[in-house]
C-alpha cells in the first residue's frame, strides 16, 4: 500500500511497464509537490485510483501500473518514481490519512503491503 501510494503520487510519473526493466520515465519530472500541495490536484488523482471520477492520462497510466509495483516491491520503477512515491505516501500517512484509508481499503484489503512497507510508512 505504501509503494501503492509511492507509485501513486510519485508514480504519477508512472505510465506503461515497459517489457524491459522499468516503468517508463515519461512523467519523472512531474512536480510531486505541487499535487500534494493542490488539494483538487491531489483528490482528483486519489478519486481516478478509486474508480470515483475521471482519470487524466498519467492518472490512468498509474492506475494500470499500480497493482503490478505494489506486487512487485516496484522493482521497475525508476529512482525518481520510487522517491516520489515514498513522499507521496509519508504525505498521505501524516497529513491525509482519511485519502490513505480509502485507498488501502481498494489497494491492500488485506494489509498485505502496509506491513511489508511498514519502514517506509514509519
Amino acid at each position: 500500500m505504501k509503494i501503492l501510494i509511492i507509485v501513486v503520487m510519485a508514480c504519477v510519473a508512472v505510465t506503461w511497464a515497459r517489457p524491459e526493466s522499468t516503468y517508463t520515465d515519461k512523467w519523472d519530472n512531474i512536480n510531486v509537490d505541487e499535487i500534494l500541495e493542490s488539494n483538487r490536484l491531489l483528490k482528483g488523482y486519489v478519486d481516478c485510483l478509486l474508480g470515483k471520477g475521471r482519470c487524466t492520462p498519467d492518472g490512468k497510466a498509474l492506475k494500470e501500473t499500480l497493482p503490478d509495483a505494489l506486487e512487485h516491491e516496484c522493482v521497475k520503477c525508476t529512482g525518481k518514481q520510487k522517491s516520489g512515491a515514498d513522499k507521496v505516501i509519508r504525505h498521505l500517512v501524516n497529513k491525509r490519512p482519511d485519502l490513505w484509508k480509502e485507498l488501502a481499503v481498494k489497494y491492500d484489503p488485506d494489509n498485505i503491503y502496509q506491513a511489508r512497507y511498514k519502514d517506509k510508512i514509519d
